[in-house]
């Protein structure tokens, strides 16, 4: 597999994650969950928006609303409006003392919205208090699964038969068995396990069923076959990669974000994308084509 870097978006995020394409207006988005902003990146012009935002915006999915998607803020779920930023609060979560926070989110293709949750100090915690959430047409469910150090990685097999999600700290990549009518998720497996310094972050599958990981800490996204064996991997230019999308208007490239939370003054000298996006052209074998991003109904 090659794998080509043909751009950069030097945008230094603290913490880059959530990225998704929108096929409306053919742009890029993501969010800097620590930073606090939104940001828009129209494609191929490269044209750049910042949007501040009054909390962190951990994940979110563009709805069937016009100009609407909904947003997993560290603190609870809303609707923003992406005219006014005006928001309408879906329901707060329960941060067990601020232990925890929103994290990792995006929409099935049955217009639900899933979102798991994480222990924002490891060190300072017990217990492992994330949880993973669904919300269907605003409506919040009670956690579906429990036991969760970071949630991250949530992604749907193109059959819909399968979820996949990862709990970063523990390097454990999951199968859930998916019941798209009814969103219900059973039968857990291990599908991945990731080697020493390499802890599964953002994801995403592609037209054939294959799962790309970015995998933090190790400069790399891997990609699985839908059967979990490595079939490719793409260098990134710094340690902590977080999270990807296919973009394009055929969605044929790789866009991943990355992070320079944690790392030293000496590591940043050393990593001066740290923190920025980036795109690469794949070709060879693994030459995919991305699945369009779903949308939450409202």
């Amino acid at each position: 597999m090659t794998a080509k870097l043909i751009a950069e978006f030097e945008v230094h995020n603290e913490l880059g994650e959530g990225i998704q394409w929108r096929v409306s207006d053919q742009s890029i988005w993501w969010t800097d969950i620590l930073g606090c902003y939104l940001y828009r990146c129209q494609w191929p012009e490269q044209t750049l928006q910042r949007f501040k935002m009054p909390e962190p915006l951990c994940s979110f999915a563009f709805s069937n609303r016009d100009n609407v998607m909904v947003a997993a803020f560290a603190s609870g779920l809303a609707r923003m409006d992406l005219a006014t930023f005006e928001l309408d609060w879906l329901a707060k979560i329960d941060t067990h003392d601020d232990q925890t926070r929103l994290n990792d989110g995006r929409a099935d293709r049955f217009g639900r919205f899933w979102v798991g949750s994480m222990v924002k100090q490891m060190e300072q915690t017990t217990e492992p208090l994330g949880e993973l959430l669904r919300v269907t047409q605003g409506q919040v469910s009670a956690p579906l699964a429990a036991d969760i150090w970071i949630s991250n990685g949530l992604c749907w097999s193109p059959a819909n038969d399968y979820l996949y999600f990862a709990d970063s700290p523990r390097q454990s990549i999951y199968r859930y068995d998916f019941e798209g009518d009814s969103g219900i998720i059973s039968n857990r497996t291990l599908f991945a396990k990731t080697p020493t310094g390499a802890y599964p972050d953002g994801a995403n599958v592609d037209a054939r069923g294959n799962l790309w990981s970015a995998h933090w800490g190790a400069g790399e996204v891997v990609c699985y076959s839908p059967q979990g064996s490595i079939v490719g991997r793409v260098s990134v230019p710094t340690c902590q990669p977080s999270c990807i999308a296919f973009g394009g208007d055929q969605l044929q490239y790789l866009f991943v974000t990355s992070a320079r939370q944690g790392l030293s003054d000496e590591r940043l000298a050393a990593q001066m994308s740290a923190g920025n996006v980036f795109v690469f052209e794949l070709s060879g074998d693994l030459a995919v084509r991305g699945l369009p991003e779903a949308t939450a109904t409202l």
